[in-house]
């Protein structure tokens, strides 16, 4: 260190260069690093989306689900398995442990995919396998709305015309449109007619399938030229399709116009999108997990103009729920506290140096280290997010000491007459080695990020990394800069003023060491106290203080599910959830900036879309809210008063708010609700009743919201029991039966599907026969679908089977093959912690559960036991690497218990100023008491240090007090600066500020105890462990004079 300082001062031009570069190369960083409200996440996830229209939810999970979860158990590094089946559709989520090599389980989980399908019911069609990370989530939506245009043309052109080019967007995951249906040929056959021609619809559809089948086309070869030679086999107008015979061979000609429309429309509706209450499509615009918000979000918004001009000009593509506008929103707010807080402490400095020329070398190393530290963050491949720029916010304060403390030995060396060059070598000199050793200590309170996994490490390493370089960059700037600015900059001498100054702290400063001499001699008592009120205030204030994952942030959006009774029709839940809007709307007094919604369940037709969105049927609606900007509403005062008003005028619905921002998505990994609970057993019966209880016992905790059995357990339906006895003597086989009722009561898609090509657009769309749903409204008209016909009389589904009401599950969950019920609730105005142990007494509550019934709490309570037991490990590995550092430093385990006495107090004023300010435990929190504890333990170096070389020089009593009494302008100047430092950060300015306001007042917390107990307690100490004592060199050494084993000899 010496000799970087040699050259710095030899070579100044050099130092001036370095200067210039980092200004230069941090500019062009900054240009192309990625921006982002998070780090990269962990926990890799492959989904699975199957679909098989029609099937119910008993079937697939028996047929389908089953096989692809005992397959995908196989596959390496997989943790768990879990899937959600409903009618239609089935999802199956392939959670892997950390590490594992992703590219070979996608490979696997592919393989086996093709496996699985080979025990699977004919016409299971391959499904869609994607990649999907906490880090995945929505971004915003692409709406189209038109005021002409049916939802099937908007779906149609958004899907064919606005995808592709999405798509190809980088960093981007684009699901086929939300809200309208797939277009297709619809042949709508009328009941009677079709009865009156003593026809079936299975008729109809193998018609169809006969006149409109597609073929291969042929070759001629005609003199010089070969002709393709392809044929009308596939009509060319839909309107051909009428002229299908039904009936073959003698007797009057029956056709499709006889018995049946045709027309070009859309499938079946099974769900709406609205927009501000009106039916509309949109396309969700989520990001990958290793892709930037606000690149993402700004690519999109370029490609707006050609997206629009891809499609009429009545129909309107806008971005909404933007949420690159919160990201850098909450950035630029953490950059205006770190540059309030770096002239804050700018300022502090200059109170106490009283230099203004010695202040603006102290404020100039701020920004350079911080510059420094963003080209290394580059470099190491982070982004700027939330815990980048925390960090280096964070870092303002630390980066104070290392330029204050040489500044202020520079000044400490002029007031001893030195010339202001002799003052300044001997100055870096003196403080070199201990000013290494701070730097150490405080980088080594991050040693624990390298050991933290999963979301703790994702989180903390990020921070630690722009800490511990920013750090670094400082060490170096006032090894190197510093000094070649003092020699620029410094006065000859110090002025009358500043030596006045000077005068009035030395006075200050005797009374302090007069009082510290009577305060010593009172140790045998005071440390005992001193400790018993460090630790009892530590272990109260952690029993009080509420713990969560990361701080609860108000985005102004809120994310709703609406919930009917089991099987409501979609235009009923249709209805509710207009009215909920119109109830959201009189709440925030008309200030909600857009809202959007989806009704019912996504078609068979894009499974994929069940991952960015999963409703489990068409009871259920999901509802984003997005209040204007300044509303003057906080957002939990609206779901409460939302939830309020919504009970008053639907009493039959339920309502569960789920994460409505960035942030509360990627902290629930991908749970809808903070509380989760899986009930499993070894039938549905038992876990029922299990579950009912314990939801009981749930509602009457005051605090919990939202509690409820999530998964449909009543869900309505017709059991057709189809006599086999009695089709087979009328010639029919249940097969049949099947296909016609299927065609009758959704349509043929999924018994044999029929294609059309629009030659216009290239694009083929599926022709489906089936009734018009309001036609089947009731068990009698369904008892009249005729399922076969014949010469003689026709046969009704009522001759061969008979129809009863019943309920079933309409989702069938399972976790490793095991089927489980979901509760979930929500918490208001209580921290997760709590929640959690009352859930844990209320599940024990239940008393011995029945044989093969396992409770397992899901949500944030895992992610959260990870977080607090990483967290709490950390802190004891940063205190015993700074132990054992300040053991090699020392040479004592003495030296090295007395510095870190002070840490008790440390986080002690941490958690009481947390508990005060109505804050909990949670990453930042931590991450501000272990930055406090390293700048206290580099406070408690600076005095001992001092300290020691007094006792070097064999003074048996005052070194602590002379150390103290040397170290106090640098620790007051260090501790104050960085407090007010965290002062704007604490106070949480702008948008995102409540996100690291805990950080800000943690350390502010500490650092007030760390100050006082290094200065009034830690000098007694150190008094009480080193004093009537000799200094003796620990050396062993033979040639060392300060060793007790020097041999004059081998002189």
């Amino acid at each position: 260190m010496i000799r970087l300082i040699a050259l710095a001062l030899r070579k100044p031009l050099a130092v001036v260069v370095t200067f210039i570069a980092i200004v230069f190369f941090s500019w062009l960083t900054i240009k192309t690093m990625k921006i982002d409200i998070f780090p990269k996440m962990g926990l890799p996830t492959i989904y699975v989306a199957q679909p098989y229209g029609g099937l119910s939810p008993e079937q697939m999970e028996g047929f389908i689900t089953s096989y692809y979860e005992y397959h995908f158990l196989y596959v390496t590094g997989v943790k768990f398995v879990e899937s959600k089946s409903i009618q239609g559709a089935t999802i199956i989520k392939i959670q892997f442990n950390e590490g594992t090599d992703m590219s070979q389980a996608m490979g696997e989980v592919v393989g086996y995919v093709n496996r699985s399908r080979a025990f699977m019911p004919p016409g299971t069609v391959p499904p869609f396998v994607t990649r999907f990370d906490a880090g995945s989530v929505p971004v915003g939506q692409l709406v189209f709305t038109s005021e002409t245009r049916s939802l099937g043309e908007i779906q149609d052109l958004a899907l064919f015309k606005v995808r592709p080019m999405f798509s190809t967007l980088p960093g981007v995951s684009a699901p086929p449109p939300f809200g309208g249906n797939q277009k297709t040929v619809i042949i709508k056959v009328d009941p009677e007619k079709i009865r009156n021609y003593n026809l079936s619809p299975d008729e109809v559809v193998q018609a169809l399938a006969r006149s409109n089948s597609i073929t291969p086309a042929g070759n001629i070869r005609e003199g010089d030229e070969t002709l393709i030679t392809s044929q009308n086999a596939v009509v060319e107008n839909v309107k051909e399709l009428e002229n299908i015979p039904l009936k073959l061979g003698a007797g009057p000609s029956v056709y499709i116009r006889d018995i049946a429309n045709v027309e070009l429309g859309s499938d079946v509706t099974t769900g709406y999108a609205l927009i501000n209450g009106k039916r509309s499509v949109y396309i969700p615009v989520t990001k990958r997990a290793d892709a930037a918000t606000w690149d993402v979000v700004q690519r999109v918004k370029a490609a707006l103009p050609d997206m629009q001009a891809a499609v009429p000009e009545d129909i309107k593509v806008t971005y909404a729920f933007d949420q690159s506008g919160y990201v850098i929103n909450s950035l630029k707010s953490l950059m205006t506290e770190g540059l309030l807080g770096a002239l804050l402490t700018g300022l502090m400095v200059l109170l106490f140096l009283r230099d203004i020329r010695g202040a603006f070398i102290v404020v100039v190393t701020i920004p350079l280290s911080l510059l420094s530290a963003v080209i290394f963050l580059k470099i190491f491949g982070q982004t700027l997010n939330v815990m980048t720029l925390g960090g280096l916010a964070l870092a303002i304060g630390i980066l104070v000491d290392e330029s204050t403390v040489t500044i202020e030995n520079i000044h400490h060396h002029q007031e001893l007459g030195k010339s202001k060059a002799k003052a300044i070598w001997d100055a870096c000199r003196e403080i070199a080695l201990p000013k290494l050793l701070i730097l150490l200590c405080v980088i080594a309170v991050f040693v624990p990020a390298l050991f933290m996994t999963g979301i703790p490490g994702a989180m903390f390493l990020p921070l630690s990394l722009a800490v511990g370089f920013a750090m670094l960059a400082s060490f170096l700037l006032s090894q190197t800069l510093v000094p070649v600015f003092s020699h620029w900059l410094l006065k000859d001498r110090m002025p009358e003023g500043e030596a006045g100054a000077a005068h009035r702290f030395n006075r200050f400063r005797t009374r302090y060491s007069h009082w510290l001499k009577r305060f010593v001699k009172k140790a045998s008592w005071i440390i005992p106290v001193y400790l018993l009120l460090a630790f009892g205030l530590l272990v109260g204030g952690f029993m009080l203080l509420g713990t969560e994952i990361f701080p609860k942030t108000d985005a102004g959006q809120a994310q709703v599910r609406l919930r009917l009774p089991a099987g409501t029709r979609v235009e009923r839940t249709e209805n509710a959830t207009q009215e909920l809007l119109h109830l959201a709307d009189s709440i925030a007094n008309g200030r909600i900036e857009i809202s959007s919604a989806f009704v019912g369940v996504q078609p068979s037709s894009y499974p994929v879309n069940l991952i960015h969105l999963w409703t489990s049927g068409p009871h259920e609606s999901v509802i984003k809210i997005k209040l204007q900007e300044g509303a003057g509403m906080a957002i939990e005062h609206f779901k409460e008063a939302l939830r309020k008003a919504v009970k008053n005028v639907l009493p039959t619905a339920t309502l569960s708010f789920e994460p409505g921002d960035m942030v509360e998505q990627v902290v629930n990994l991908g749970s809808s609700n903070p509380i989760e609970i899986a009930v499993m057993g070894r039938n549905l019966t038992q876990s029922r009743k299990v579950a009912a209880d314990l939801n009981k016992k749930l509602q009457d905790i005051a605090y919990l919201r939202d509690v409820q059995i999530a998964t449909p357990l009543e869900y309505p339906g017709i059991k057709l029991n189809i006599d086999r006895v009695k089709a087979g003597q009328l010639g029919l086989t249940v097969d049949l039966i099947s296909k016609s009722t299927v065609a009758a009561t959704s349509s043929s898609r999924f018994t044999q599907p029929n294609y059309w090509l629009d030659k216009n657009t290239g694009t083929a769309y599926q022709v489906q026969v089936e009734y018009p749903q309001y036609r089947i409204n009731n068990s009698d008209e369904l008892g009249l679908v005729p399922v076969t016909a014949g010469a003689g009389n026709p046969v009704y589904l009522r001759d061969v089977a008979t129809s009863q009401k019943i309920t079933s599950p309409g989702e069938y969950d399972r976790i490793n093959q095991q089927r489980y019920i979901t509760i979930t609730a929500n918490i208001y105005k209580k921290d997760v912690g709590t929640a959690v142990t009352d859930v844990k007494k209320a599940i024990a509550s239940l008393g011995q559960l029945p044989t093969g019934v396992k409770i397992m709490l899901r949500g944030q309570a895992d992610l959260l036991d990870q977080t607090m037991s990483e967290l709490e490990t950390g802190l004891l590995i940063a205190i015993v690497v700074i132990f054992l550092m300040l053991t090699v430093n020392f040479q004592s385990f003495r030296l090295s218990l007395a510095v870190l006495s002070v840490v008790p107090a440390v986080i002690a004023g941490a958690v009481l100023l947390l508990l005060a300010t109505g804050q909990t435990l949670n990453i930042q929190s931590y991450m501000g008491t272990i930055m406090a504890v390293g700048v206290a333990v580099a406070n408690a170096i600076l005095l001992v240090t001092n300290g020691e070389q007094y006792r070097k020089q064999q003074l048996s009593s005052g070194f602590a007090i002379t150390g103290a009494s040397n170290r106090l302008r640098p620790i007051l100047m260090t501790s104050l600066a960085m407090i007010a430092g965290m002062i704007p950060m604490a106070i949480g300015l702008g948008e995102g500020g409540d996100q690291t306001a805990p950080l800000g007042i943690a350390v502010i917390g500490g650092l007030i105890f760390s100050t006082i107990s290094t200065l009034v307690f830690l000098p007694a100490i150190y008094t009480r462990m080193m004093g009537g004592k000799a200094y003796h060199s620990p050396s062993m050494h033979p040639e060392d004079k300060d060793s007790r084993y020097y041999d004059s000899n081998n002189e």
